[in-house]
């Protein structure tokens, strides 16, 4: 790929207007456009090494035909959708064994909001963890 920017950056800019703003070959400017439109392909590093501005090359993808950059997806996303179960429930009866579900949630004076779901009796390390926690000055009461 790095020969085929070389030959596009030596033929896209093809002069100068009288403000100083760049005069480019469209053919060289399609050319770019299609590298960036290559999967995994950086725009702004494209952008970059071509001596343009990624601002301007961005433009040239949505003049293009609409394509937003941020839209389309190189490669196949890492993240996998987890369904949500609807919670069991509510028992009247008290939770004897160490299957029962616990829920947490706290606001801390500094804005951080701390929510913890379990059905672990573990959670109880979990908050005396949290409780041993140094704070600073200007968040203790």
């Amino acid at each position: 790929m790095s020969d085929d920017l070389e030959s596009i950056k030596g033929r896209l800019v093809v002069g100068r207007k009288r403000d100083g703003r760049s005069v480019y070959d469209p053919t060289a400017k399609a050319e770019l456009v299609e590298l960036c439109l290559r999967p995994g392909a950086s725009v702004s590093r494209l952008a970059r090494e071509s001596g343009v501005n990624a601002n301007q090359l961005s433009r040239w993808l949505r003049e293009r035909g609409g394509v937003h950059v941020a839209s389309r997806a190189a490669e196949p996303s890492s993240f996998v959708a987890v369904p949500l179960l609807p919670s069991p429930a509510k028992s009247t009866e008290p939770c004897v064994s160490d299957t029962c579900a616990v829920s947490l949630q706290a606001r801390l004076p500094n804005g951080v909001a701390l929510e913890l779901r379990a059905t672990d009796a573990h959670i109880g390390k979990v908050i005396e963890a949290l409780g041993r926690l140094r704070c600073s000055v200007s968040t203790k009461a």
